[in-house]
């Protein structure tokens, strides 16, 4: 089986399809991928074929730290749409051919299900959180803006009827162009089409369970983790091994500033902690040359975690799950989307702390937090909840996808000499 991975994202969202597509490659399946073109060369460095697809998105502009975009117009919004349906469709058709199922990932992968159709093979929408899927348990995450979680039921099944809404108006239109010159029926619905009525959800049950009260069929399968047995750089080696566990501070893919480095500093600093500033797409750094602090490039979560004190981080799904292997307390400074109620969660498990958005965060609420992560009651949850996270949910979901779509993992001439074989 030829299985095509792609999503449109950051590397959070391509790291476990990576996961997933190492374990059906284990199993004597093909895999290959159309991810943006900023992780064209990690992937291909695993030996597996690589189409770029959309913009890298480092390079798109940010506003400065505390400034908020205005909020697009609907014509905004359609031609953004329509920029990005137009390259799928010229890119997934091409990347797809003789693939026996299309996996793709992120809510704005819009034209995957429709090549997918064209070519007559299956297709599986997968989610790295159940906060984005419909359920009247929570509201939608949004990326320009975020409701409260613990809204009423009702109040809940409305804000997600009215984001199906917004996600038809800017991708309706040219989406059902797209599949009219296919030969496809129009959809009624891009996010229920999208989603279909059975995602499947790539996050630890433990940890994010999915919800039992969503409309969908949901298939969790538990955390697609990429194994990581890198060594840690001889100057962070020598950092760790000064001092007392220090706390970690990474931003992933957000967006960071000057007064974020300082920020997290001054609050280690002030709660009695040394640091480690990970510089990540935002470029933290040092505020000054004390030896209390390093700064880092990427490094193995899985090398790391385990040797510091707590975690700090924006929320994404990937960050969380490798600090709750770890066993280690969080504070999450949420961004965007579903790293609200990532947040929120981490709290009802008593294993982390949420503080105010980025651009609310001070010196004196992100101390406060770390004191609170760092009591003996927050460390002993986190430790225990450690002990429930599986590690095996990439294998798992490998072997359902073969089990529920595979065809034979031999292929070509072994396979025609068995069919030979049998025939006579």
């Amino acid at each position: 089986m030829k299985i095509l991975f792609s999503t449109i994202g950051s590397r959070g969202d391509v790291q476990p399809l990576l996961a997933l597509a190492l374990e059906l490659r284990a199993l004597g399946h093909e895999a290959t991928f159309c991810v943006p073109p900023n992780f064209k060369e990690w992937v291909e460095s695993f030996g597996m074929r690589c189409t770029p697809i959309g913009p890298d998105l480092r390079n798109l502009p940010s506003p400065p730290p505390g400034v908020k975009l205005p909020k697009p117009t609907l014509e905004q919004r359609r031609q953004f749409a329509a920029f990005t349906l137009l390259g799928q469709f010229q890119v997934l058709p091409e990347a797809a051919k003789g693939c026996d199922l299309i996996v793709a990932a992120s809510a704005i992968q819009v034209a995957a299900r429709s090549v997918a159709e064209m070519l007559k093979i299956p297709y599986v929408f997968v989610a790295y959180s159940p906060a984005v899927l419909p359920s009247p348990e929570y509201p939608p995450a949004k990326m320009l803006t975020h409701y409260p979680q613990g809204l009423p039921a009702a109040v809940n099944h409305n804000l997600w009827r009215k984001d199906a809404l917004e996600m038809d108006e800017p991708f309706g239109p040219t989406l059902n162009e797209q599949r009219a010159k296919l030969g496809l029926s129009a959809v009624d619905s891009v996010q229920r089409h999208v989603f279909t009525d059975r995602p499947w959800l790539a996050a630890d049950p433990a940890l994010a369970p999915a919800s039992k009260k969503s409309p969908m069929q949901i298939v969790q399968t538990g955390a697609w983790l990429l194994p990581d047995q890198s060594p840690l750089p001889e100057d962070l080696e020598r950092f760790l091994a000064k001092g007392k566990p220090p706390v970690y501070f990474g931003l992933g893919s957000m967006r960071g500033s000057e007064p974020m480095s300082r920020i997290v500093i001054e609050a280690a600093r002030a709660a009695g902690l040394r640091a480690i500033v990970s510089q990540g797409w935002g470029n933290l750094g040092l505020i000054d040359s004390g030896d209390d602090c390093i700064s880092i490039g990427d490094v193995s979560h899985e090398q790391l975690f385990p040797r510091v004190a707590a975690v700090v981080h924006h929320g994404g799904m990937g960050t969380t799950t490798s600090a709750a292997r770890a066993g280690k307390p969080q504070v999450i400074i949420p961004h965007i989307y579903d790293q609200f109620w990532m947040a929120a969660r981490l709290e009802k498990l008593g294993v982390g702390v949420e503080c105010p958005p980025r651009d609310q965060l001070t010196v004196r609420t992100l101390t406060a937090a770390l004191r609170e992560a760092s009591r003996r009651g927050t460390t002993s949850r986190a430790e225990s909840l450690a002990k429930n996270i599986t590690l095996d949910g990439a294998k798992r979901a490998a072997q359902r996808l073969v089990s529920e779509f595979g065809k034979p993992a031999a292929s070509g001439q072994k396979a025609k000499e068995r069919e030979l074989a049998q025939a006579l």
